[in-house]
């Protein structure tokens, strides 16, 4: 059913596909003779589907109810039929695009208004329901005072799922280790000697292809998100690498020069190699040619390296690694 009882479809425009499913705009008659249009997603892989059209639409309604316009206003989601095959939608408002991705300025401003202005509806972090990143279904669902804990559960699924996927011993070694030393030892500071890090609520896959300038208002608006409440440099992290256009410097300066960099500033660096693993461990398992498989174990080994002092008597044999492409946050 539309929002607005009595609506007649009119018209079914598809637009881009996804690996996830089917995209279209479609022209409806409301009662009172005028029309309006939509976007309908149809999310065809399978169980997931549920998830990540669920997830989606408490999403984008918890961003509207801080920052309305920021994202598009969500209508309804639930389960269909597509080629005879069951099938999930989610129906929301149609926005035109301008540019994309969003300029610097403008994205950085209401990305940083929507961190500064949410409030986390148990002071926890965590969300209500999982949300999904892509196929992945995040674990979020559990309030954890503790954004280490929660972060290091949310990072473990992403791990779990592409360990059989890279079927390399050598990662899966690194991974467990980045979960038992580097986690703790990067975000736990965060938290102590009287820090308050406060729950944010996150977009999730902040990226290219999630943001665009509006063609009416010019603000940024933002989509395809998988919300929950964590550190706000989390959202950042997806645009360290090079593939995305984000990682252009002047998003970064953007956004820090509204919210600066948490306690301790000097391992911000090292906290956003950690943050981008979740983004970068989902490309490589499920982007077809992605290079993202040796860039995640490269991180990996790096952070290792840095933040395990015995790191070279547990029988790891890495060589030490560059890290390429540090973001400028001064």
């Amino acid at each position: 059913a539309f929002p607005i009882k009595e609506s007649k479809l009119i018209s079914i425009l598809p637009q881009d596909s996804s690996l996830l499913g089917q995209n279209a705009k479609i022209l409806v008659k409301l009662p009172n003779g005028s029309s309006e249009y939509y976007f309908l997603k149809i999310a065809t892989i399978g169980t997931t589907g549920s998830s990540l059209c669920e997830g989606e639409y408490e999403s984008l309604k918890a961003i509207d109810s801080v920052c309305p316009g920021f994202v598009p206003k969500p209508y309804g989601w639930g389960k269909c039929k597509e080629n005879g095959e069951d099938a999930y939608f989610l129906l929301e408002e149609f926005r035109e695009l301008k540019t994309k991705p969003a300029d610097p300025a403008t994205l950085g401003k209401q990305l940083a208004e929507l961190h500064q202005k949410s409030q986390s509806p148990t002071g926890k972090f965590g969300f209500h329901i999982k949300t999904s990143h892509g196929r992945v279904i995040q674990q979020v669902d559990q309030w954890d005072a503790c954004w280490a804990s929660l972060f290091g559960r949310h990072l473990s699924h992403f791990m779990d799922v592409a360990k059989p996927v890279f079927d390399w011993p050598e990662f899966d070694r690194l991974c467990d280790l980045t979960l038992e030393r580097v986690v703790p030892r990067l975000l736990l500071p965060l938290q102590e000697n009287g820090r308050v890090l406060k729950p944010s609520l996150i977009h999730g896959d902040c990226w290219d292809g999630n943001t665009a300038n509006d063609a009416k208002t010019g603000n940024a608006i933002i989509f395809d998100a998988c919300s929950f409440y964590g550190h706000n440099e989390y959202d950042t992290g997806n645009w360290r690498a090079s593939r995305h256009k984000l990682s252009n410097g002047e998003y970064i300066r953007a956004y820090k020069s509204i919210i600066p960099p948490s306690e301790p500033v000097d391992e911000w660096d090292a906290r956003n190699i950690l943050y981008s693993l979740t983004f970068n461990i989902g490309n490589a398992v499920y982007i077809p040619g992605s290079d993202q498989r040796e860039a995640v174990f490269h991180d990996l080994a790096f952070l290792c390296q840095a933040y395990c002092p015995d790191f070279s008597s547990l029988s790891y044999p890495f060589p030490v690694i560059e890290v390429e492409n540090k973001l400028d946050i001064y």
